[in-house]
């Protein structure tokens, strides 16, 4: 079962471990890393890999997944840990945008064609 919340958090290096994953979540995003409920994504600059971050109440679990083909796609904010749903999470996982690029947006007003 996927935790409640999922926090997606780009570019940082890979090659930190638990303790310095926990402490970009705690002082760089001022959110808690031993929330049972929140899994913490990491992606790299090359997109290809990415590490996530569970507390389980007794311990971290630190996962790592690289692509043979294909990269991750979310946002490249690196200012802010951007929440996603379970859908948004599979889908990142299958390699699809969670984000739009060029979302479509209302139109203002409707256009005269007739």
């Amino acid at each position: 079962m996927l935790p409640d919340l999922k926090r997606c958090i780009w570019r940082w290096d890979l090659r930190r471990g638990i303790d310095g994953l926990a402490t970009i979540v705690r002082f760089q995003f001022k959110l808690d890393p031993y929330d049972k409920n929140t899994l913490f994504l990491f992606c790299g600059r090359r997109c290809d890999r990415i590490k996530a971050l569970l507390w389980e109440g007794d311990g971290f679990l630190l996962m790592y997944k690289r692509l043979d083909n294909g990269a991750f796609r979310w946002s490249r904010s690196a200012d802010e840990a951007m929440a996603i749903t379970d859908d948004q999470y599979r889908m990142l996982m299958q390699g699809l945008e969670i984000v739009a690029r060029h979302p479509i947006s209302e139109l203002k007003e409707t256009p005269r064609i007739m």
